[in-house]
């Protein structure tokens, strides 16, 4: 269950310190990923593609501890448990938000993403699993290539936040700009851009 930690007692102290009242304390990563081994994976398994990098999120974060350490408020939260949001397109024409559970079998994650993501669709409910994990929100705007986006600061939702567009090909490979959003009292640059490394590693190694 999550819980209430005090700053003082982790290795994100200081960080409490300096960026819990900043103005922004949000930072924006900017990253292309080689992504063609997700498509292959896909085309062969008949996998949806954004299931398998929402997979590979969940896969790379939980190798990096601060992202099971969160800024609420003004308390800083301990989760035992990470869960992928995915933005679904609902009956009604619109978007609803579905958070998902990370399950480290492929299988059981694909099963339980396409369970709930037709059940979000179809009663137009979000899925809100925040109360019991720490949520990394994703959003696919596939109408379109992008090269990034910078989400905002609401001071309410300081989540780790994933955004990407169509993947491009070049040659024989494919690549997907990708931006990644966190919270600096949640972690550094450098714990970021591990978790970027992971990610890669994580689409690479999919089989």
């Amino acid at each position: 269950m999550p819980k209430e930690i005090d700053p003082k007692d982790t290795t994100r102290a200081a960080a409490y310190e300096l960026w819990m009242k900043a103005p922004n304390p949000m930072v924006t990563f900017f990253k292309t990923f080689d992504v063609t081994n997700l498509i292959r994976v896909s085309r062969k398994r008949k996998l949806k593609f954004n299931m398998l990098l929402d997979y590979c999120i969940g896969r790379a974060a939980v190798k990096v501890k601060e992202f099971y350490i969160l800024p609420v408020g003004d308390k800083l939260i301990q989760y035992d448990t990470i869960a992928v949001n995915t933005i679904v397109k609902n009956k009604e024409g619109e978007v609803s938000s579905c958070d998902l559970s990370y399950k480290a079998e492929l299988n059981q994650f694909n099963k339980e993403y396409l369970k709930y993501t037709a059940q979000v669709a179809a009663s137009c409910q979000d899925r809100d699993l925040s109360e019991n994990s720490m949520v990394i929100g994703t959003s696919a705007i596939i109408d379109t290539e992008i090269d990034g986006a910078v989400g905002m600061n609401s001071g309410i939702f300081n989540n780790p936040f994933i955004i990407w567009g169509r993947y491009k090909k070049k040659w024989f490979r494919y690549y997907l700009p990708l931006s990644f959003q966190f919270h600096h009292t949640q972690m550094d640059g450098a714990h970021a851009g591990t978790f970027l490394k992971n990610l890669q590693n994580e689409i690479n190694l999919l089989k």
